[in-house]
């Protein structure tokens, strides 16, 4: 029989993004244009166990770096609904700690007086890093808004800010907060269901809030859950042998935009203890499946080359078995977040992952 080499870093250590056989061609092209495809990009070979604040200055320039990357590119996907005028406002809400948490709705304007289903947004970067406000998240609010959704940005507290840090629960708190008092107004506010939606970290606070609704006693809140390339193990650090077997993308891809080791890092941050490293409400992964019973409906979205891919897919599969209704999809030949950062690149990927969230919505 002909031998089968495994794919990615599992079958060749020295392997890119520039040598990978599954990535999508423009998508490399667009990768090497903005110097972004080599696997030092962002990494670091910093310990988990540095000093607290050694690991944040270092994150606080990855910070700065994505943040310079997500304003230099143009967002702008032309569909049928490019031209819908939305409505903007502010609301603020108070985090059991007395935190003030913004709340940025839109909605199209021709809606007003109409109820409509309400996405609670809460943005990527690890719970640690990047603005509600920059331009890759709020153009995504925005073109969920034209889809004929209510698109509630929630400006939760990172755990790292330029003002001190703000550890698990603080972020998580801020957005249970949010969706209890979206839930209270939703005749004030014209909403006929609640739906959490998150990338990358976001898509663990989104998972994580509605472990808490249950956990808590308000789960009717919540009407569905979509987390998109999920950020919820927080088993980047673990040994080799583990993620080998457990998680074998966080080998496979590592490296592949973002590494184990930077990923690390971050979770370092939002837990500085370790003390919530096998808790559901920091690390859904860890859920069991009697803990995932009952929950509302949800979709979950990952990517063929991206380190999360596996926490993403075993969380589906621990829903299904937890008799939740599930919808699991994987793209091909993309990396983390591809098709929100180079929407421009791949529109196609964009629009469908777009209207298929929308499909989800609406047929809850």
């Amino acid at each position: 029989m002909a031998s089968v080499t495994a794919p990615g870093r599992l079958g060749d250590p020295e392997m890119s993004l520039a040598t990978e056989p599954r990535i999508h061609p423009e998508l490399l092209k667009a990768l090497k244009g903005y110097g972004i495809h080599a696997p030092s990009y962002l990494s670091s070979e910093m310990a988990p166990d540095a000093p607290l604040d050694t690991i944040s200055s270092f994150v606080s320039k990855n910070e700065e770096a994505i943040e310079r990357l997500y304003n230099s590119i143009d967002y702008s996907v032309p569909d049928e609904t490019s031209s819908t005028p939305i409505t903007t406002l502010e609301e603020f809400v108070l985090s059991p700690d007395g935190n003030k948490v913004k709340l940025m709705i839109h909605r199209p304007s021709e809606s007003l007086g109409t109820s409509l289903p309400a996405v609670l947004y809460f943005h990527g970067g690890g719970m640690v890093i990047l603005s509600t406000e920059n331009p890759m998240h709020t153009t995504w609010v925005e073109a969920l808004a034209r889809t004929g959704l209510v698109a509630i940005a929630v400006d939760f507290r990172n755990a790292l800010t330029r003002t001190g840090f703000n550890p698990f629960p603080a972020g998580l708190n801020d957005c249970a907060a949010a969706v209890r008092w979206v839930d209270a107004h939703r005749g004030q506010l014209d909403i006929s269901k609640i739906v959490l939606e998150g990338e990358s970290g976001g898509g663990n606070l989104a998972l994580a809030t509605a472990l808490k609704a249950k956990q808590e006693g308000w789960l009717k809140a919540i009407d569905g859950v979509c987390a998109t390339v999920p950020y919820i193990s927080g088993a980047y650090g673990l040994p080799l042998e583990w993620r080998l077997r457990e998680l074998p993308s966080l080998v496979e891809c590592d490296g592949y935009l973002i590494s184990c080791a930077t990923s690390a890092l971050n979770a370092r941050i939002y837990d500085p203890s370790g003390e919530h490293a096998r808790n559901p409400l920091a690390w859904p992964y860890w859920a069991t499946e009697e803990v995932l019973k009952g929950l509302p409906p949800h979709f979950i979205m990952t990517s063929e080359l991206d380190p999360l891919r596996d926490e993403g897919n075993a969380y589906y599969r621990k829903l299904v078995k937890a008799g939740v209704s599930a919808v699991g999809k994987m793209n091909l030949g993309v990396v983390h977040e591809a098709e929100l950062f180079f929407r421009l690149t791949l529109p196609d990927l964009f629009l469908a992952n777009l209207w298929e969230f929308k499909k989800f919505v609406d047929r809850l």
